[in-house]
């Protein structure tokens, strides 16, 4: 379960601080949602997404949904759409409280394309009167699942290559040539023989199709060989794959 404030945004909504000059107090509220990813097929007209009220105080909440396209580089690239429709857009939760937010597709169904959205939730601190006198900081919280409508076949195809960008770290560039989305979660440079050179750790790899991404990584403080190596690359469901990359000397 998916919970704030440890995590937060990447891209839009991370935190908005209102300014205060007088004894301030943060107020922030404290929820979990469920799923942090939502999955449907072409077929599936609705599906619902859990919002927990874990605080100490009532909130309101806002809800939107946008398309979620990548640019070539990789970087995030939001729309306002009305492919889908959210009932209730507006939350408000009493403490302890908890409420279904309903998806519903009026988008007809695109053979082969996978369909990739972003439903934004965050905190409206300002929609309720403040507990204590005086002016106080108002933090609100934020959070964004992504949402992928697949239809029947739609497969991800990852090609990853390897550069030197320094002698102790590498750039790997991953290409998505499927039909949906591709998340490598982990990346491990390895001899023809198995030792290991360097690996990392990948959050929000997210690839969506014919978008390429890169990914640096390496060795502090040990140079990475050059020659014939093996990048391993684990994604989101576990699958692995391996490639041949060369490093020069």
């Amino acid at each position: 379960m998916y919970r704030l404030p440890q995590s937060g945004l990447n891209f839009l909504l991370r935190a908005a601080c209102l300014a205060a000059v007088i004894t301030p107090a943060a107020q922030a509220g404290s929820f979990s949602v469920s799923p942090v990813r939502i999955f449907m097929e072409m077929r599936e007209r609705a599906t619902g997404v859990t919002i927990i009220n874990e605080g100490d105080t009532e909130l309101v909440m806002q809800a939107e949904l946008f398309e979620w396209k990548q640019k070539p580089d990789g970087t995030d690239d939001l729309q306002p759409t009305d492919d889908l429709v959210l009932a209730p857009p507006i939350l408000r939760l009493p403490r302890g409280g908890r409420q279904v937010v309903r998806l519903a597709n009026l988008r007809a169904p695109a053979p082969g394309e996978q369909l990739t959205y972003r439903l934004i939730v965050r905190e409206v601190p300002e929609a309720l009167a403040p507990s204590q006198p005086g002016v106080q900081i108002q933090v609100a919280l934020a959070f964004s699942l992504p949402v992928f409508i697949t239809p029947p076949g739609a497969k991800r195809a990852l090609t990853c290559t390897a550069t030197r960008s320094s002698p102790t770290a590498l750039r790997a560039t991953c290409e998505n040539r499927g039909q949906a989305y591709a998340q490598p979660a982990s990346m491990v440079l390895t001899t023809p023989s198995g030792n290991t050179l360097a690996t990392s750790e990948i959050k929000g790899g997210y690839i969506l199709p014919n978008v390429t991404r890169s990914f640096e990584f390496g060795n502090e403080g040990s140079r990475i060989p050059g020659g014939p190596l093996k990048l391993q690359i684990t994604q989101d469901d576990g699958s692995k794959q391996v490639f041949d990359v060369r490093l020069p000397e």
